[in-house]
């Protein structure tokens, strides 16, 4: 089965498909994978088929409440939702329902999307893997021995198992493009404000809402809706007016590739896939590729002093800290080592690199590099075994140094899957633009992905076993009970 957005869309539209026999199926796989995967925290069983079923009876009538009609969809379960608990991924929030709903999940609600649970999140989003004190380890639906990746754990896992056909997600520092890269599927974090974010986070400059998809096609059509301000949220951008969807045809791009940044050493299967990767798109596309090695300094200083002062003071004030897991309880103590001094000139030191960035796209138009420099390790880690980070607090960002300075600058960014290692794990290609130029970056990579790794599926969806698990080499499908356009991708 299809299991893109795009084509549920014309398959519930052309009447071959209900609402409720999606959402079944979206339920029978989340109840065969989710106890291997534990991708989804809360699932909302019965009212996702009643809002299924009144999406069915509208459209009988031949009304579609928008063009998300009877799509299900996992939100990240740091999004606040009317009277929907919203635990943060932490013992001090259990019990915490919010009385309002943020505007992306509204949005997409308005489309008439149909919320089937809560996705996984790190403790408040804190860090870049998908281990949680809380919810337990989220798992990589390509080996689940390994991290889906995070802090939008839950909701990368469940696109790669297909238990859902889109997500919603945040990224502050990489958290839906990590995912996205280990998961072997397609995120953008867009421009700083392009998509509004609220309620107020500690470090509101850095942080970015957005929804995730099997492709950057299916995430066209789901940031048209998503994009736009909102009033709660003061760094909204004006809408753009681009339609993402339009499939434009792509004038002569130049193109820079940084192999790595800051001098990190990128394993050799990463390098390889992106390297291919990058060779087959200067073929397939209209691109003058230009090697660019950029002297610009790690910005990990000013990143960790923005992440841990802002975050440790909102939120080490909020609860008794014993309520918190040992590694957000350790941020937030952390945070005592900052004063008022510390944290303006990380302002300050940020928008100088920030300048560095966007001084590059005066030569360029596009940015490609590796998402990600290492694959997926232990499920139940924070960074690869033996691996040492600059940081003494944030230990994923030892691993994570070429999403982070993006956040910094607040230039659109997205991961794209660029094919597999050795060892059948998913890489992600890293596409950054200028900053505002979010619709080139989607434009390109709606192109770039008919040329690589377009929707495939791990072997955990497609064999299944008693486990969950299978093997590509027993591809027995226990999940196509219908099929509305005759493909399996």
């Amino acid at each position: 089965m299809d299991f893109s957005v795009l084509a549920l869309r014309s398959a519930i539209a052309s009447g071959s498909l209900t609402s409720e026999a999606l959402v079944r199926e979206c339920l029978a796989r989340i109840r065969r994978l989710n106890p291997v995967v534990n991708a989804f925290s809360q699932v909302f069983e019965e009212e996702a088929l009643e809002e299924a079923r009144a999406c069915d009876r509208e459209a009988a009538q031949g009304h579609l409440r928008g063009p998300l009609h009877g799509i299900p969809m996992g939100v990240k379960d740091l999004f606040f939702v009317a009277d929907r608990l919203c635990q943060r991924g932490s013992a001090a929030y259990k019990n915490f329902a919010p009385k309002a709903t943020a505007p992306i999940v509204q949005r997409m609600i308005d489309a008439g999307s149909i919320m089937i649970g809560k996705t996984t999140t790190t403790e408040m989003g804190w860090s870049g893997s998908g281990h949680s004190e809380f919810y337990g380890p989220t798992r990589n639906p390509w080996n689940p021995e390994l991290t889906s990746g995070g802090s939008s754990s839950g909701s990368g896992a469940a696109l790669a198992a297909r238990m859902v056909p889109f997500t919603l997600g945040s990224d502050g520092g990489g958290s839906v493009r990590i995912p996205a890269a280990f998961c072997g599927v397609f995120a953008m974090k867009g421009s700083l404000g392009r998509v509004p974010a609220w309620p107020w986070s500690a470090t509101e400059m850095l942080s970015h809402a957005g929804p995730m998809s099997v492709s950057a096609k299916d995430s066209a059509l789901l940031f048209n809706i998503a994009k736009g301000p909102d009033p709660r949220d003061h760094q909204a951008l004006p809408d753009d007016g681009a339609d993402y969807t339009d499939p434009r045809p792509i004038r002569t791009l130049r193109v820079g590739f940084a192999p790595s940044l800051f001098g990190f050493a990128v394993v050799p299967e990463v390098d390889r896939v992106i390297r291919e990767a990058v060779a087959t798109l200067s073929g397939a596309l209209d691109l003058d590729i230009r090697p660019v090695l950029l002297d610009w300094q790690d910005p990990i200083r000013i990143f960790e002093t923005l992440w841990v002062a802002g975050r440790g003071v909102a939120y080490g004030a909020e609860a008794d800290l014993s309520a918190f897991g040992s590694g957000f309880r350790g941020l937030v103590e952390a945070s005592a080592r900052y004063d008022l001094a510390d944290y303006l000139s990380a302002a300050k030191a940020r928008a100088d690199f920030a300048g560095s960035v966007h001084a590059l796209f005066e030569d360029i138009d596009l940015l490609l590099l590796p998402t990600v420099p290492v694959e997926p390790f232990a499920a139940d880690r924070e960074a690869p075994e033996g691996f040492s980070s600059p940081s003494e607090v944030l230990a994923w960002t030892g691993w994570t140094p070429f999403t982070y300075p993006f956040n910094l600058s607040g230039n659109p960014a997205a991961s794209l899957p660029a094919g597999l290692t050795v060892n059948g794990l998913p890489v992600g290609l890293q596409v950054v633009g200028r900053r505002h130029a979010d619709a080139l970056v989607m434009a390109f990579c709606q192109q770039a992905e008919d040329h690589l790794f377009h929707n495939k599926i791990p072997p955990l969806v497609v064999a299944g076993d008693k486990a969950g698990r299978g093997t590509a080499s027993n591809p027995t499908a226990e999940i196509s009970s219908w099929n509305s356009t005759g493909e399996h991708s």
